[in-house]
Parts: structure tokens; sequence; C-alpha cells
């Protein structure tokens, strides 16, 4: 039997499209740039600029700096969806999966119905999302519990024009000043909202009603819910995850390295190098669990807490 081959047409257009693609989106920027200092230097636009300078004030009692508990957090979320990105990614594509596995219908977990087999990646790409859930219940619970909810969840409508105002000073490269110690600027604060209070949910119950855990046989709750809605959503979340990160490591990187490392790795307000050394080992876990990630590391695991199979 001939063995398909790949029209060359196709693989030519795929690398044109990108080779168009990066000048397309360089040259985007510069317009953006130029129209957003064009714009800047309008008169009203400067008066707007100088009422709402791109951050919004905090409540009375907001706390300051970030405890070492956020610190863990932020390791640990960034772990785990940089695990679960890739795992959603090689669920989306994998055509010949590694492995199966089916959980053991025994102990803590039982279903009267015989399990699902699923395949390998997938369930690692559950797994993963457990303990992501997890760790965001632990981190939900410490936010409110010690006020560190202020410094992420807007108290006033002035965030708006702020957050504006904030995005106008970006795009023309005179960007706000920064003081994440003591307060996010309104735009910043705006993504952190966006990203924990509607992101995170939206993945958990669009991810929830994708998978097998979910009753198939609840014939009102499914018309009510219905699985092409979950998966029209999942999709574009995992994409808003990645162009956060994308983000939120960039202007880490640009406004001061040095500083913002030691906030959320080093627990401190100065520009030592104490941060950026945690930092650095903390990118050498995600690289080593990036590297683990195979089925010849992922079997002896998921055996565990099922069966897997070829």
């Amino acid at each position: 039997m001939a063995t398909p081959t790949k029209k060359p047409g196709a693989a030519t257009g795929k690398r044109s499209r990108l080779y168009w693609a990066v000048p397309a989106v360089l040259v985007a920027l510069v317009l953006v740039v130029l129209a957003a200092r064009l714009v800047v230097g309008l008169p009203a636009v400067a008066s707007f600029v100088t009422d709402y300078p791109g951050q919004s004030a905090l409540p009375a009692g907001a706390p300051v700096g970030f405890p070492a508990w956020l610190a863990w957090q932020h390791f640990l979320n960034a772990f785990f969806l940089l695990l679960i990105i890739r795992t959603g990614w090689q669920v989306r594509t994998t055509t010949r999966p590694s492995g199966h596995w089916t959980r053991n219908n025994k102990g803590l977990i039982r279903t009267r119905n015989a399990p699902t087999k699923i395949s390998l990646e997938l369930w690692f790409h559950l797994t993963l999302d457990a303990l992501w859930i997890l760790n965001g219940l632990v981190f939900a619970v410490l936010l409110f519990a010690t006020g560190q909810w202020m410094r992420i969840v807007p108290t006033s409508w002035d965030v708006i024009p702020n957050a504006l105002s904030a995005a106008l000073q970006y795009a023309s490269l005179d960007w706000p000043t920064e003081d994440g110690w003591i307060n996010y600027n309104a735009l910043q604060l705006l993504a952190y909202f966006v990203t924990v209070f509607l992101a995170a949910p939206l993945a958990f119950i669009t991810g929830l009603r994708m998978s097998s855990a979910w009753p198939k046989k609840a014939a009102g709750l499914n018309k009510a819910y219905p699985i092409e809605w979950a998966r029209a959503v999942h999709f574009p979340v995992m994409i808003y995850f990645v162009a956060f990160i994308v983000v939120h490591v960039f202007l880490v990187l640009t406004t001061g390295a040095l500083r913002n490392l030691n906030h959320m790795y080093g627990v401190r307000d100065d520009d030592g190098w104490f941060g950026f050394w945690v930092f650095l080992a903390s990118v050498a876990v995600m690289a080593a669990a990036w590297f683990l990630a195979r089925p010849v590391f992922l079997r002896p695991i998921a055996s565990l807490m099922g069966k897997v199979s070829r």
C-alpha cells in the first residue's frame, strides 16, 4: 500500500503565511505606538492622563507587600499552568495516544457504571487540572483571609478610566510608574481580576463539562449546558492564558526585573539578586517537569491510580 504524502504546496503555503505574519505583526505594533503617541499628545487626552494617571486608590487597610504563601502560590500556579497548556494542546492534536488509562473503580471514588477508558495524555491533563483547582481553592481562601483580595479586585469605578490611561501609556511607550509592592496599576488589576475570577472558573467549568466525570444521562442538564458550548469556550480560554503569560513575563522583565522578581519570589522590596536566583531555580524545576512529562515516566504513576494499557 502506498504511503500517503503531504502535498508540498500545503507546507509551502503555511511557511509563506508565517513569513508574512511576523512582519505584519511588527508593522501593526509600530502603527499602534505611533497612533498612541499622537493621541496622547492631544491636549484633551494629556489632561485625561493627568486626571487619571493609571492607578486607583486601594481601600483603607489594604495590605502592603507580598506574604510568603503568595510566592509559593505564584510558583505552583505557573508550574501547573505550563503543564496544563502543554497537555491540553497534546489532547487536542494527538491522533495516536501513547497509551490508555482506566480508573480503578474502588476505594473512595466508586461509580455505578464502569469507568471510561481515556488516553494517557488526557489522564495527565485531568490530573494536573485537579491539582491546579486544589491549589486555586487554597489561593482563594488565603486571598480573602489575608486581605490580599483588595489588590486585585476593583473597588471603585475609576479603575476603568485609569486602566484606559495605563493602556495609552503602555502603547505610547511612556509606561506608567510601577510599584507593585504597594499597588498595581489599574490595567494590571483588571488583568489579574479577569484571570483569577473569570478565566480560571471558565477553564474549570468548561473542562468539567468535557470530561468523563460529567453525567452523560442527565438530559435536562446536558440540554441546558451543551458540550458544544464548552468546547467553543475552553480553547479560547487556553489562548487567553498563553497571551497573559507572555505579556506578564515580558512586563516583569522590562519594568525592573530584579525588583519584580524579588516581589514575586523573594518576598522583599529591593533590587538584590535573591529573587532572580529563586526564579531561576523555579524555571529549572519547570524545565525538568516538562522533560519528565513523557509516557515512559507517566505510565508508572498512572498505574498507581488505574490500569494502563496500550
